[in-house]
């Protein structure tokens, strides 16, 4: 019955209008001392609905079929969020649409246009030599009498870049994390004056999140820097563990840069606001007329906000077809911001010592969170609707539906170029409840009920808090997540749950299904297509396509990304036919009850065309973002562990091989060199595994091979793409030089090898190689070639090189830069490993 009402609902709000009494018109070009009849509209959202509350308190019989706010196409700039409160319910029988005039587009703005632009002709302190002639600057407008401060910049409706230390999508490395002091060490910035600059700040990626700390002082310690930051996000980011900066030999630290300084300003499509002189900076792209561009910055945080009380819900309020653009969101730049996840800043966290709580006994860590702003913000309402809007060019989250919202329709909507997530609703935790508790409200009725969220386009989100999702559903029941495509995407697309526990909580009978999920987890890693936590009796996730993550390229674990992943406490949940293109899946620390039914490559095509959008909303496939970057997709592959034993000793190989076994993998696939024991299999988590290896054998270093940087592939650089069904796999090993600099010259040729040498792909195809990885951990190296099974390398390898003397020269050349591993004779290099 619940589901049929929102039918019923979207239903009417579609209906065409017709000239009804209870009509209000509002115009940008309009008056609030006007009637707001269609000749003489309102100028305000706030005046009509001031209007209509005064019809309905009035009991005025015009209202009887309810009333359409009709607004006229055009921006409507808002100085103070539209506050819509329980006075202004509608009824069942009485709605209050809210929606655009029949073919307009109205746009609510929080933005104020940044217009006078000139090309700066004098010296500007700290500004670089490069961009001297090239940046224009104008004046900061004030709003309300005070200048105003922000974070993101639009031109033309294109999101600016904020000046930062690394050019274009590169980022630096940290060198330490001091947590008993507070600070970071990072390699000294090449950057005139930096010390004098004011609010710079740092961006620091670190596993599934990023954190943005504002610098307070720099000591110079020759070719590193030492950074101190401000409070409070000093302490929480250095007492917390999870997340925490990465640091690793083998996948590399975490990585940074550093943002907000004149100094920075180095390249086109960056801005910089000196706060002090109040003026803004900007150098255009090579596309840009300053003289004529369209120049946004943002000023309110929430344009929307509907708020009723547990007792006084507001009520029966639709949107229908309005834009909602141009928020800010300013808490970082005044109290920094450090994540736990989802986007979710933390106000106070730190390890326990020792471990564990009555709940969670061996829980290490405790952590209280505060929720980001959103242009649009709901909290006890019923029968709420959003159909066919536009979020766009927001800084924090979309559309929030915070708490007590029961029977709400989000559908057809585009969410677009937003900064946290698309999509929040339901609590996650009370920021005076810590997040490890459950939520169980003793009155139901704060719990978020009945919602669905059907046929939207979200793309292009989470493009400055890099650990934000798509969709992001908390502690919610009865909700429904239906046919949205998701895209282009830092981190999970859809995460669902909170509170990381099997215990009995406010979640059950969610779903999950129809949804078209693709390029995702574009940043951050740990992450999936679909997430979920905590137990959810009655919950199903069926019928949903999940492919092409990105390649991130300073992710913590290149592998450990999922297509599903139930996360911890996960409870109760039905996972059927879900199409992925491998299994790659995670099941870490679940709780019971959940069913795993056909999911995989295998699943019927049917499930995978019916999948996102249906018809009536493909429309909103012209707003995909993804396929304008082309960046690269990652695949699931075979990964390599390696232990290594002292010289003259063996590991036990039948305790190894039942390891294996019981952790589903191939118990054959162990390669042997000397002390040299290789594993090449797909493995469901390797840092788990790399673990439990190194808990099973003590005696040995395990070692995991996290940086695959060469792939060849016979389905992807050969002309003949037929590949056979059973292949074998030969391994070989061999070390880098010492020499850093020729070790970068190594990686450096593999990375251009298939647009600069050609003929090598095109001698592994005249071999009929399958596939070759090369694999790298420090300076040692495992090369993997795939071939048909029953084939030799001594039969297929000759092929590679006939007639092609550029094998030979390629060759010739990574010969320099390669060595025997330790235990090789003189002249020996690459060594083969056997099989067992």
């Amino acid at each position: 019955m619940k589901r049929l009402r929102l039918c019923l609902l979207a239903f009417i709000m579609l209906v065409t209008l017709s000239n009804r009494a209870a009509d209000i018109y509002v115009s940008p070009a309009g008056s609030d001392l006007h009637d707001g009849s269609k000749d003489k509209p309102f100028a305000t959202l706030n005046r009509a609905l001031r209007k209509a509350r005064e019809w309905r308190r009035l009991n005025d019989p015009s209202v009887a079929g309810g009333i359409h706010i009709i607004l006229q196409g055009g921006r409507y700039l808002l100085q103070e969020p539209v506050f819509i409160r329980p006075e202004d319910a509608g009824t069942a029988d009485s709605p209050t649409y809210i929606e655009a005039a029949p073919g307009e587009q109205p746009v609510l703005s929080g933005g104020v246009t940044v217009s006078g632009w000139k090309k700066v002709m004098t010296a500007v302190p700290g500004l670089p030599a490069i961009a001297k002639g090239k940046v224009w600057v104008a004046d900061v407008p004030l709003m309300n009498g005070r200048l105003f401060e922000f974070r993101q910049l639009w031109v033309n409706d294109i999101k600016a870049v904020r000046a930062k230390s690394a050019n274009g999508n590169a980022m630096h490395r940290i060198l330490n994390w001091n947590k008993q002091e507070q600070t970071c060490i990072i390699p000294t910035p090449k950057f005139p004056l930096l010390q004098q600059a004011q609010d710079m700040e740092m961006l620091i990626h670190q596993w599934w999140a990023i954190a943005i700390l504002r610098v307070k002082k720099m000591q110079a310690m020759g070719d590193s820097t030492k950074l101190f930051f401000h409070q409070p996000e000093s302490r929480i980011q250095s007492e917390h563990p999870w997340p925490a900066p990465w640091l690793s030999k083998e996948t590399g630290n975490s990585a940074f840069y550093l943002t907000n300084a004149i100094q920075f300003l180095d390249e086109p499509g960056e801005w910089y606001l000196d706060m002090a002189g109040r003026k803004l900076y900007y150098w255009p792209l090579g596309n840009e007329n300053m003289l004529t561009a369209s120049v946004v910055a943002p000023f309110l945080e929430t344009l929307v906000r509907i708020e009723g009380t547990i007792d006084h819900p507001v009520s029966n309020i639709y949107f229908n077809g309005i834009s909602f653009q141009h928020t800010g969101w300013l808490r970082p730049s005044q109290q920094g911001h450090v994540p736990h996840q989802a986007g979710l800043y933390m106000l106070d966290a730190y390890r326990l010592k020792p471990a564990g709580t009555k709940e969670k006994p061996g829980l290490d860590n405790q952590a209280w969170i505060g929720r980001p702003a959103a242009a649009v913000e709901v909290s006890f309402a019923d029968n709420t609707a959003f159909a066919n809007c536009r979020f766009e060019h927001l800084a924090s989250t979309g559309l929030d539906y915070h708490k007590g919202v029961h029977h709400t329709l989000i559908k057809g909507n585009l969410f677009k170029d937003i900064g946290g997530n698309g999509i929040l609703a339901g609590v996650y935790s009370d920021q005076g409840t810590e997040i490890h508790l459950p939520y169980n409200p003793k009155d139901e009725r704060e719990v978020c009920d009945g919602m669905v969220i059907s046929n939207n386009l979200v793309t292009d989100v989470t493009n400055d808090d890099w650990g934000c999702v798509g969709i992001g559903i908390g502690y919610a029941r009865n909700t429904v997540v239906e046919h949205n495509e998701i895209e282009n995407v830092s981190y999970t697309a859809l995460s669902m749950g909170w509170g990381w526990s099997p215990a009995p909580n406010a979640m059950k009978n969610n779903k999950i299904v129809a949804n078209k999920i693709h390029h995702y987890g574009k940043h951050n890693y740990d992450c999936s297509g679909i997430y979920t936590l905590s137990a959810q009796p009655g919950s199903l996730i069926t019928e949903n396509y999940i492919d092409s993550i990105y390649k991130a390229p300073y992710v913590h674990l290149p592998s450990h990304w999922f297509y599903l992943y139930t996360d911890e406490g996960s409870s109760y949940f039905t996972v059927k036919n879900n199409w992925t293109p491998s299994a790659k899946f995670l099941q870490n620390a679940n709780g019971p009850g959940n069913e795993w039914i056909n999911n995989g490559p295998g699943v019927a095509e049917s499930i995978k065309q019916n999948a996102g959008l249906q018809k009536e909303f493909q429309y909103l496939a012209k707003e995909r973002s993804a396929n304008k970057l082309s960046l690269p997709v990652n695949e699931e592959h075979n990964e390599v562990i390696e232990l290594v034993v002292k010289n003259g000793k063996t590991l036990d190989l039948a305790k190894l091989k039942k390891l294996l076994a019981e952790n589903r993998m191939d118990s054959s696939a162990i390669y042997h060199w000397q002390n040299h024991y290789v594993i090449f299999d797909k493995v469901q988590d390797i840092a788990v595994m790399q673990g439990r290896l190194q808990n099973h054998f003590p005696e040995a270093e395990v070692k995991a091979y996290h940086d695959m940087f060469y792939e060849f592939s016979k389905k992807k650089h050969c002309t003949d793409i037929a590949t056979t069904t059973e292949w074998d796999h030969v391994l070989l090993t061999a070390n880098l030089v010492a020499d850093t600099k020729k070790q970068q010259e190594y990686l450096d040729y593999h990375a251009v090898q298939f647009e600069k040498w050609p003929d090598i792909a095109k001698g592994f195809c005249r071999g009929d190689f399958q596939q070759l990885l090369l694999f790298r951990n420090g300076r040692q190296l495992v090369l993997v070639i795939s071939i048909p099974k029953g084939k030799t390398l001594d039969e297929l390898n000759p092929k590679t090189t006939e007639n092609n003397p550029k094998m030979k020269e390629w060759n010739r050349i990574m010969g320099k830069y390669q060595e025997g591993i330790e235990g090789t004779k003189p002249n020996e290099t690459w060594m083969f490993l056997k099989q067992l």
